[in-house]
């Protein structure tokens, strides 16, 4: 980082830390921390999704995996085929397209499989991604680009074809709890007296105190006092709300996340909150607010409760090594045109598919609305009854 970049950088986070400081004053001293989420990621203006900081690929905060590899979005798009060439009218609709990387894969080996979708659809919160989008798509040969067009919300007419969504839910604002030998507590932030963030608990307002009742009863395991964690409420009106109009397909959620018996272990004691800056992990989520990614593992039991609430069927659920393993990975290596490309393409799979990178850590699950047919990426593995 240049020492411009590196003044540019302190700048707006003492922008967006004005900015919260104002959040939490205005919160009598006790701003949530889904609410500070919620700022630090999509205020606009100056949050971390809505400002103009390189986020994704080696230059950016962290890389995913169609940042990593084509691979990747080749199995995505086997996945989609069967769907498009039995729906009428097949659309995609893609949430949160980060730099454009997995629509122009998709779309590029679609076209080689002549199976494209009516329309490419990006609903995209970032106006700086999305303008890294359209520079990227716009590369695309016309009958492809053509096809991509942005929406503000999710379409409202009937739809069908496939909505994907890779290393999103993660990013959706959560709210911290804590188990106290005192009760059910909730974390938020507060300030000291010199204006710095820091963490502060009241007793959990009736809504989260029940929502963390209900979670804790279905818990193989009980948890001992002093345990901090994450939930987050947000997801079941979001699915509700992005699948609102798909009548006929599949949604596919890419990200990482564990059932809720594996994330609510016992000696998972302080959640699995994380902060992404320059190719960095970390879990203080004051450091340089605007200018770092917060996220969350995902509860995918969560996320098919949230299926069952509003009608769609959960198909599949499985780690990303066996989904694209079930989607061809080992054949698009093999079909490499020389041993140059194949060994890159080696090394490249082997950051998608080992436990100790992606391969593990990263689940997927399918949703289906009026969808019967069996997915292939679910063929070498599904965990649905872990859910």
């Amino acid at each position: 980082m240049t020492d411009r970049d590196a003044v540019h950088v302190q700048q707006h986070a003492q922008r967006v830390r004005r900015h919260l400081q104002g959040q939490v004053a205005a919160a009598d001293g006790f701003l949530a921390f889904d609410r500070y989420m919620q700022e630090a990621l999509y205020a606009p203006g100056l949050g971390y999704y809505s400002a103009g900081a390189r986020k994704l690929g080696a230059h950016g905060d962290f890389t995913t995996a169609p940042e990593t590899s084509a691979l990747f979005g080749a199995c995505i798009a086997a996945q989609c085929e069967p769907v498009l060439r039995t729906v009428a009218q097949g659309q995609i609709l893609e949430l949160g397209a980060g730099s454009g990387r997995l629509a122009f894969q998709v779309l590029r080996h679609l076209a080689d499989r002549d199976c494209l979708p009516q329309h490419y659809w990006i609903l995209e919160v970032s106006a700086d991604l999305r303008e890294r989008q359209r520079e990227l798509l716009s590369t695309l040969p016309a009958p492809l680009a053509e096809r991509v067009a942005f929406l503000d919300r999710p379409p409202e007419a009937p739809w069908r074809g496939v909505l994907l969504a890779n290393e999103v839910l993660d990013a959706l604002p959560c709210e911290v709890f804590a188990l106290r030998p005192a009760g059910l507590m909730e974390r938020g932030v507060g300030m000291d007296a010199a204006g710095e963030f820091r963490w502060q608990e009241r007793a959990a307002p009736a809504a989260l105190a029940q929502e963390i009742r209900r979670l804790l009863a279905t818990l193989p395991e009980p948890l001992e006092p002093d345990y901090v964690s994450e939930l987050c409420t947000r997801v079941a009106p979001w699915i509700a709300a992005v699948t609102a109009s798909l009548v006929q397909g599949i949604a596919l959620f890419v990200d990482y996340g564990l059932p809720r018996a594996q994330y609510y272990q016992p000696d998972r004691a302080h959640g699995t909150l994380r902060c992404h800056y320059r190719q960095r992990a970390h879990d203080d989520p004051f450091l340089v607010p605007g200018m770092q990614d917060l996220t969350a593992w995902v509860d995918f039991t969560r996320v098919a409760e949230a299926a069952d609430d509003c009608g769609l069927e959960v198909l599949g659920f499985a780690t990303q090594a066996a989904f694209l393993l079930g989607n061809g990975i080992e054949s698009l290596i093999a079909a490499a045109p020389d041993g140059v490309a194949r060994a890159r393409l080696v090394s490249q799979a082997r950051a998608l598919l080992m436990p100790d990178q992606m391969g593990e850590a990263f689940k997927v699950m399918a949703l289906g609305r009026g969808w019967e047919a069996p997915l292939a990426g679910f063929a070498h593995q599904n965990l649905l009854n872990r859910l």
